[in-house]
């Protein structure tokens, strides 16, 4: 027996929850289909950062996705937080990315110039020392400046993905954990998505099930020559408030814990930390912040970020098989407000907004 929806989501993680969210809203029927804790989940490993100031160089569609998320962030976080009780922590301060070097500042200075002809201007700036430790104390004598925008911001990963998916059953999302699915019967704005002896059926489907989408996007017609990217993050205990801003090397947590990352190795799907990496990543933000040398670190993890060949998001609708639908990115928090306020809606619709072809896979010569 097959159950009937509007639109079946492939993946809980962070998109397919933003997106089964969003749709919901719509007052669409939504059948979510989650694998589970089994699967190489992104929003496990999520630094959590809402970050504009680097993304979309060379890229201008991507700069203008990526700003257009971050302003439709607070409407999320607000809704979410209203109807479900789960505050998602988001703070848009601005960030600071720290240069340890003349030579990263000039490199620095030059992206954020190109950036701005490229994209438009968001507020992006340069700060000297003097600028930056007035900013923020406690820098270390390595730190030369840093670039500043005004509007990005951080959020947590797992409130997030925790509201996202308290808000989708208090909107009736059918919510399936622990479905693997099998294979998906495809015809143009009919599909069946059969996992074990259950059968889920609606005129709309999307891929969102992260690196499982490579497999199950060709089911569709579909593309997402997506792979792997391995990154490490050490966690301390809870710390005395110090940091204010979102930063791409660390960021202190609600709670007062504080992450320090990245790091970015190709190793398949190896998800083990390694000490030689973490002794990169702390020697590197000691430099930043030596006090953290007396930081009690509480645990290390390994996940994977979920990339295209060339790092941007993958958006597109089956030409074969009109109805389906994939979406794909590494930024699962940064992207959140616009998967969920504005593609989930499009998403519906059946046609994705013009804004979004320069993320169709042709690019990759499929």
């Amino acid at each position: 027996m097959s159950t009937q929806y509007d639109l079946i989501v492939i993946g809980g993680g962070l998109v397919g929850g933003a997106i089964a969210w969003g749709a919901a809203r719509q007052g669409a029927s939504v059948v979510l289909l989650d694998e589970g804790d089994v699967a190489f989940r992104a929003a496990r490993g999520n630094f959590g950062l809402v970050w504009v100031q680097s993304k979309g160089a060379g890229n201008p569609p991507y700069a203008h996705w990526t700003r257009r998320s971050s302003e439709l962030w607070p409407a999320l976080a607000a809704t979410l937080k209203e109807t479900t009780g789960v505050d998602t922590a988001l703070r848009q301060p601005g960030g600071l990315m720290f240069c340890l070097s003349d030579q990263e500042l000039e490199n620095r200075a030059a992206l954020v110039h190109r950036m701005h002809n490229e994209s438009g201007d968001i507020g992006t700036r340069m700060l000297d020392r003097n600028e930056v430790r007035a900013m923020v104390p406690g820098l270390g004598d390595r730190v030369v400046g840093a670039s500043f925008c005004p509007i990005d911001g951080h959020a947590s990963p797992l409130y997030l993905l925790r509201a996202l998916h308290a808000g989708s059953r208090s909107n009736n999302v059918a919510y399936k954990p622990g479905c693997k699915v099998d294979a998906i019967d495809a015809a143009p704005n009919d599909f069946t998505v059969r996992s074990g002896a259950e059968r889920f059926t609606a005129p709309r489907v999307v891929i969102a099930a992260g690196l499982g989408s490579r497999d199950l996007a060709p089911m569709v017609g579909l593309s997402m020559p997506v792979t792997p990217l391995q990154g490490q993050i050490i966690v301390t205990e809870r710390l005395p408030h110090f940091l204010d801003y979102a930063t791409h090397l660390v960021r202190q947590t609600e709670e007062g814990i504080v992450m320090l990352g990245d790091s970015q190795e190709d190793v398949g799907f190896d998800i083990t930390t390694k000490i030689s990496i973490l002794s990169e990543i702390a020697a590197r933000d000691l430099q930043v912040f030596p006090a953290l040398r007396d930081a009690n670190i509480v645990r290390t993890w390994a996940a994977l970020r979920v990339m295209s060949p060339d790092g941007f998001p993958i958006y597109e609708q089956s030409e074969r098989f009109p109805g389906a639908f994939a979406a794909t990115c590494h930024s699962g928090v940064t992207l959140a407000g616009a998967h969920a306020l504005a593609l989930a809606p499009a998403i519906l619709k059946g046609v994705l907004p013009g804004e979004l072809d320069a993320f169709h896979s042709r690019r990759f010569g499929s």
